[in-house]
């Protein structure tokens, strides 16, 4: 469990499952224009089982660290956020991914979950760089990234499928201002 001042951040698990699919179907219309198409089993009980079982076996092999934003009093998910293609070696990085409820937008919550989950990546998983990338039309997202120090690096072309459609990106990262090599990376 990761702490803020306002929040609890939680490894995504079975325990879940409910409450993760609330979300994201009290949330869709509000997340539609920035995520995948979903398929038509998406909110269905038996594909989050198997959705969360595949986030299990990814925590547990080092390969993700995906979590859920709860305020610090409990209630609905708030949001996720996501660190995942983690790869280790001589890389030493990860993509973020993340969401907030609509109710819960331009209260600073993401900026909180985000900052307290960074500082943990980088001192306790002990990454290198995350790396971020966001639609160009997302501008909220684009100053949240900057408020969190990441930079932008570039542009990709129809990056992502996003909700049926190839979109462009823009590329940023974050490097880890206290990282420590070690010969077992």
């Amino acid at each position: 469990m990761i702490l803020s001042e306002r929040l609890l951040l939680f490894l995504q698990g079975p325990e879940h499952l409910q409450d993760l699919r609330a979300y994201y179907l009290d949330n869709a219309a509000h997340l539609d224009p920035w995520e995948p198409a979903r398929s038509d089993d998406f909110h269905l009980e038996t594909a989050w089982r198997r959705r969360l079982l595949a986030v299990a076996e990814d925590h547990k092999a080092g390969r993700a660290l995906k979590l859920v934003i709860r305020a610090r009093d409990g209630g609905k998910v708030l949001g996720v956020c996501n660190y995942s293609n983690i790869i280790r070696g001589s890389f030493q990085a990860c993509h973020l991914g993340y969401s907030l409820a609509e109710t819960a937008q331009g209260q600073g919550l993401m900026y909180e979950a985000l900052e307290a989950s960074l500082h943990h990546v980088f001192t306790k998983l002990n990454l290198h760089r995350v790396m971020a990338n966001y639609i160009p039309e997302n501008e909220r997202s684009g100053r949240l990234l900057t408020r969190l120090g990441f930079e932008q690096e570039g542009f990709a072309k129809d990056y992502l499928h996003i909700n049926g459609v190839w979109r462009d990106h823009v590329l940023t990262a974050k490097i880890n201002p206290m990282f420590r090599y070690t010969t077992q990376i």
